[in-house]
């Protein structure tokens, strides 16, 4: 038994490294696979006026890498580009635009483009709990817990909502 004992132990190691190589790979593999898209994107909207699809994209990928006021200037420019961009699209957009305005500590404005996203798709769950969260940081809990509400109107199962609203409650509850 003493002697099968190192033997079990290293061949636990092994496993246990193996998966963490395996993790490693993965993870340079999808990093450098997304720096490869993003080149892309840049050198192509350097050469030429991008589709908002593209400009949206990195936008995203921006948002990704926390690069805010980048992910800002693409998100607009996405809003301005030539082609009609479908309702729904729209609602992509102002919200990711309002997510950037939010990181950036500009809750005015990312108010402004979570509640311009609901304009074009009203039963959207992101830009409701975003709004809610958005509401919250201007210490606006009535309006937060009414976004929270309406998220789980069109969401019922949204854990975020249903934490978030549970939490506001307790705060604007009288006490006893």
């Amino acid at each position: 038994m003493n002697e099968t004992l190192p033997t079990i132990y290293l061949i636990v190691l092994l496993v246990i490294l193996s998966f963490a190589a395996i993790f490693v790979f993965v993870q340079l593999f999808n990093v450098r696979r997304i720096e490869g898209r993003i080149s892309k994107l840049e050198a192509k909207l350097k050469k030429e006026k991008g589709s908002a699809k593209d400009y949206y994209e990195l936008g995203g990928m921006y948002l990704d890498k926390k690069m805010f006021v980048q992910a800002t200037k693409l998100f607009e420019k996405s809003l301005k580009a030539e082609e009609k961009i479908a309702p729904d699209n729209l609602a992509l957009v102002h919200n990711g635009l309002g997510y950037a305005y939010f990181a950036n500590e500009q809750y005015d404005l990312a108010i402004r483009q979570y509640k311009e996203a609901l304009k074009y798709n009203k039963e959207y769950p992101i830009a409701l709990n975003n709004l809610g969260l958005a509401y919250e940081r201007k210490k606006l809990v009535t309006q937060a817990v009414e976004a929270y509400e309406e998220t789980l109107k069109y969401d019922p199962k949204n854990a975020v909502a249903k934490k978030r609203v549970e939490s506001l409650r307790k705060r604007i509850a009288p006490v006893s």
